[in-house]
């Protein structure tokens, strides 16, 4: 599939779903908020970009401590309800729309950039990073905070296909290793990583992207068919509700 025809699956899957996503309590709560709040505190003047943002929930809790918040998606659905919820008393926000892999901003323009659970989305992470690098002033500082795949090879297996069965727009939850890896080669340098763990009812994760029923149906029987140590670690229940990583990652320039 070409980074376009990629690019038409995204904005299709969460145009259709954009207003879901302002009320998913996944995407409006998170402890992070609080890590993103706090580095930017005494930094009223700073440039922040909020890179996929989705219906904005990063750049609502940080615009109150930043000069200026862009909030950049590739779905104009999405940059839509940013902007109407944004008119309720946060002015400094401003929505931008493109691809991570080509940003339309100047060298150096940023002080800030945080991207929360949208990378696993992007047709190429390197490019993405290399362009987040670019626009990064030197020493800026990236915050990224993305589902984790566990690395072994079975569990990352599952974790992809249920993934890709829910939304066809996924591409790729990475590992530990691998965001290091990439981290490193797009010229920015790690300043520490965390690992959470997160929650998600089934019911609500597939209605939120509007799964096909016969790819709900698929799920589900993948659920029941894999082997303890799969339903172990992702603490598979009844009802197809499940736990997984999620990788706080910051970095710098």
């Amino acid at each position: 599939m070409t980074s376009t025809a990629h690019s038409q699956v995204v904005q299709k899957q969460f145009g259709e779903q954009a207003s879901a996503y302002l009320s998913s309590a996944v995407h409006a709560q998170g402890a992070e908020f609080a890590l993103l709040q706090a580095e930017l505190a005494g930094r009223g003047d700073a440039r922040v970009l909020d890179l996929g943002c989705g219906a904005g929930h990063v750049s609502f809790h940080v615009a109150p401590l930043a000069g200026e918040v862009v909030a950049y998606d590739l779905s104009q659905q999405m940059l839509d309800v940013v902007t109407a919820a944004a008119e309720r008393g946060l002015g400094n926000i401003s929505t931008v729309r493109g691809a991570a892999e080509r940003l339309p901003f100047a060298d150096a323009e940023f002080d800030f950039v945080f991207s929360r659970y949208s990378a696993h989305h992007w047709s190429d992470l390197g490019l993405a990073l290399r362009e987040v690098r670019r626009v990064l002033k030197p020493g800026g500082v990236v915050a990224f905070i993305d589902i984790l795949s566990p690395g072994t090879p079975l569990l990352d297996t599952y974790l992809q296909s249920i993934e890709v069965l829910r939304d066809t727009s996924h591409v790729r939850d990475y590992s530990a290793a691998e965001w290091l890896r990439q981290i490193s080669e797009a010229g920015l340098h790690t300043r520490s990583t965390s690992r959470q763990r997160l929650r998600l009812e089934y019911q609500s994760w597939v209605e939120r992207m509007r799964t096909p029923e016969v790819m709900r149906a698929a799920i589900l029987e993948l659920q029941r068919s894999m082997g303890d140590e799969v339903r172990e670690y992702f603490q598979i229940e009844a009802d197809g509700s499940f736990s997984t990583d999620v990788l706080v990652l910051w970095a710098e320039r």
